[in-house]
């Protein structure tokens, strides 16, 4: 059974928090309680290589999951996305190049797993081959 649920709802566990690194900078982010952020979290920590495409960082997670039903092509700049195509992390923070005007548009549906937190524009230190590690934030 699938319900929307509002943000209303507090009584959900803390959320998933990672903070993503590269050689200029970091990012945290904050994640939804999704299936694929649970595959995600166990995961980690994790290092992977950077990957440039546009306005957009991804890179390969080793994790692999199914697409969810919720999974968006389009999202907002600083959408944590995961690309189950390529069992990637897709960060995009503006157009790729098959987005149409000012849009993030993914290379395909991607399971939409939270947002950054701060300024997205930050992850436009990172160059391709950059080495990235993710790790869980705990409070």
């Amino acid at each position: 059974m699938h319900t929307q649920h509002s943000p209303a709802h507090a009584e959900t566990p803390s959320p998933t928090r990672i903070r993503i690194s590269w050689p200029a900078a970091h990012v945290t982010a904050t994640l939804d309680d999704t299936p694929t952020t649970q595959a995600l979290a166990k995961a980690l920590p994790l290092s992977s290589t950077a990957h440039t495409w546009g306005e957009e960082v991804y890179f390969d997670t080793g994790v692999a999951v199914s697409r969810e039903t919720a999974a968006r092509q389009v999202v907002e700049p600083g959408t944590v996305a995961f690309w189950t195509d390529g069992d990637a992390l897709a960060l995009p923070y503006g157009p790729t190049p098959i987005s149409r005007g000012d849009e993030c548009r993914l290379a395909s549906p991607c399971n939409v797993l939270g947002i950054l937190d701060g300024d997205p524009r930050l992850l436009a230190t990172v160059r391709n081959g950059d080495p990235i590690r993710v790790e869980l934030v705990h409070e």
